[in-house]
């Protein structure tokens, strides 16, 4: 079970809003930013498995026989790291191209997951992809402050110097 008593990650909502019209979503970002634990939270609450390819041994079975372990896979599932069995894209590519429901794969990876050749052949279309960062301030403090969004408005005009014209920050 997920401790409760995680920071809110504002991707959250959108792996969840990914889940509901794309076949796979693989959540990319550096090491240690909480892609497996916000993974982990959103499939908990989707009652998703959950395999890591850190196990010896689901990385050896996925080697092995990618074709054979993707059969296998339960209706939704969390594939953690899966850049270290490049061998998966192939035969997640067929099972999605047999089933093309949404929300079937949680995948994982860091942020050099995107050079692997066979993903962006194999899942291209077939996929949304999250980058995910580190804790921002705002997480860490619970309460999303609205800057991005503000700073994306019409409104927002910035002088020769940098500084903000017209928009108060609340």
């Amino acid at each position: 079970m997920i401790n409760q008593n995680l920071y809110p990650r504002f991707l959250r909502a959108r792996v969840v809003e990914a889940l509901a019209d794309t076949p796979v979503v693989l959540i990319h970002g550096p090491r240690q930013c909480g892609k497996t634990t916000l993974a982990r939270w959103v499939g908990e609450e989707e009652n998703f498995a959950y395999y890591t390819f850190d196990d010896d041994v689901q990385r050896a079975a996925a080697q092995a026989d990618p074709v054979g372990y993707v059969a296998d896979l339960p209706e939704r599932v969390i594939l953690d790291e899966v850049q270290r069995v490049p061998e998966l894209f192939t035969s997640l590519k067929a099972e999605v191209d047999r089933r093309r429901d949404p929300g079937r794969f949680i995948l994982t990876g860091s942020a050099n997951v995107l050079l692997v050749p066979r993903l962006g052949d194999s899942l291209a279309g077939r996929m949304e992809i999250l980058r995910l960062h580190p804790l921002s301030q705002a997480e860490l403090a619970g309460e999303d402050t609205g800057f991005l969004s503000l700073l994306f408005k019409v409104s927002f005009r910035a002088g020769p110097s940098g500084k903000r014209l017209g928009v108060k920050l609340a």
